[in-house]
């Protein structure tokens, strides 16, 4: 018997799959050869591949992919069939302008009811049930929620890329390979943020409430909130700095737009005003993925489930 056939809802297909975390802990409990290090990281793997499957089974996986197949096809056709080696920027700086807006809702959605979800169908109480630790539970459920989105992406902007190549050739993989990871990189920032709300949330209709509330601030609010602020009161670059790196959705536009060559000159400026290098910003945004993981293995311990 396949797994498809034993495995087609929440509970059933945690049932299998939680065998065999119970199998394959208890066989290395009684072993007792592996490190605690080394445990964790079994642990968390296995529980990341057991939410990996129950993702795809949902079609979490094709549906990001559907989304943005469309959304890179649009663009790119939107930038015109003539697009070109001097248009090339230009349709680039769209991904950056409204992937802004697809990225962040996308990845809120994904991960909205990991823990939460789990809890009202029943799957978290038989997870806590196995000798798992509350990091390898949610770290893990993170990872393999992680993987379908970033896979799912990946899939999508392919289609997207291929058609971009098609009209302007394989010279433009290169910056559209940045574009892609790092849409992705914002993508685990934001599911990070959706598993932290869906763990302090009690129910499914706060999770969903807590992540609208993430995605308005960080995709309409927090640009004008930072702006006004700077122009009213004429405050230094390092605030201009500090607003950027406390938005996840900002990192993923500057990120982008300062290694296009049509708008290179003025993200630029702003860049070397504030200091923002590259490794700044790549370090910002692992942090965006990092802390909020972190954040909900600490609520995590204070749930009752």
């Amino acid at each position: 018997m396949t797994d498809d056939e034993t495995a087609t809802t929440d509970g059933s297909g945690v049932s299998n799959a939680g065998v065999e975390l119970g199998l394959e802990t208890e066989r290395r409990t009684a072993t007792g050869t592996a490190s605690t290090l080394r445990a964790a990281a079994v642990d968390t793997a296995l529980v990341a591949v057991r939410e990996y499957r129950l993702a795809v089974r949902r079609r979490w996986a094709l549906g990001i992919a559907v989304l943005f197949a469309l959304f890179s096809v649009a663009l790119v056709f939107l930038g015109g069939s003539a697009v070109g080696p001097t248009r090339v920027g230009a349709v680039l700086a769209s991904f950056a302008q409204l992937g802004v807006y697809v990225v962040p809702l996308a990845a809120l959605a994904v991960g909205i009811d990991t823990i939460v979800g789990a809890d009202e169908s029943g799957s978290l109480e038989m997870l806590l049930a196995l000798p798992l630790s509350n990091a390898a539970v949610v770290t893990g459920t993170y990872l393999g929620r992680a993987a379908a989105l970033a896979g799912g992406m990946l899939v999508g902007f392919a289609v997207g890329g291929a058609l971009l190549v098609r009209f302007a050739g394989l010279g433009v993989l290169g910056s559209y390979a940045t574009v892609v990871l790092t849409a992705v990189g914002a993508a685990l920032a934001f599911l990070g943020v959706s598993v932290l709300a869906s763990t302090l949330a009690s129910e499914k209709t706060h999770a969903l409430g807590a992540a609208l509330a993430a995605w308005v601030w960080f995709v309409l609010v927090h640009d004008l909130v930072a702006l006004g602020l700077v122009a009213t009161f004429d405050l230094p670059q390092w605030v201009v700095a500090a607003a950027v790196l406390a938005n996840p959705a900002d990192l993923f536009r500057v990120f982008v737009l300062r290694g296009v060559s049509t708008t290179a000159g003025g993200i630029a400026g702003v860049l070397t005003g504030t200091g923002l290098t590259t490794p700044v910003l790549l370090a910002a945004l692992v942090a965006w993925i990092v802390l909020p993981v972190g954040g909900a293995v600490l609520a995590f311990r204070r749930r009752s489930v």
